[in-house]
């Protein structure tokens, strides 16, 4: 039982992560060097993480200032983050690359928002996915006998519990993050 129930937890934490490194991605009113976290640069024959190749600095509330190790690479870094769709320009100034993040206008912060809901749904189908999974697990274990009924009710009830639990994580980090984006 106690087994089950750690797996469950650990399994709901994985997808409660990823939402988290999800959300660190999403534009809001301020720059943020995890914006860049997902950008892979086409360098050297092969992409490579842009953090791999460069020292990624926010100097100032609006700007991202991007010095790669190897100054050559300053504009395949600046194409590869033009390349990501970002909603930003970057500036090859010498040996840098400046991000200059614009002021988000009401309209794409309603964007912005509305693809924060999306990423918290998925991350809910995925907790769903997890209960069921792992229901499945403690019926199928109750039809070979290998535990009593009592048991596999207090087990469901448990996934259940843990499921209700990272939902409301869930809803929680969204609107936490909402609230970043819709904040001027």
């Amino acid at each position: 039982m106690s087994n089950i129930e750690a797996q469950v937890k650990k399994d709901m934490q994985v997808a409660v992560d990823h939402l988290k490194s999800e959300l660190k991605t999403l534009r809001t009113g301020r720059a943020s060097a995890s914006i860049l976290d997902k950008v892979h640069v086409e360098i050297y024959g092969s992409h490579m993480p842009l953090k791999g190749l460069a020292n990624i600095n926010v100097p100032e509330p609006r700007q991202i200032v991007v010095t790669p190790f190897d100054q050559a690479n300053a504009k395949a870094i600046a194409k590869a983050i033009e390349e990501a769709r970002l909603g930003i320009n970057p500036v090859v100034d010498g040996k840098v690359v400046r991000i200059n993040i614009p002021p988000m206008d009401e309209s794409i912060r309603k964007q912005m928002a509305k693809q924060c809901k999306e990423h918290g749904e998925k991350t809910k189908v995925s907790l769903r996915e997890v209960r069921r999974k792992y229901n499945d697990m403690v019926r199928k274990q109750k039809a070979d006998g290998l535990i009593p009924e009592d048991q596999m009710k207090k087990s469901e009830k448990t996934i259940q519990e843990l499921t209700d639990k990272f939902c409301k994580d869930v809803d929680a980090t969204c609107a936490e993050k909402e609230k970043e984006i819709m904040t001027v």
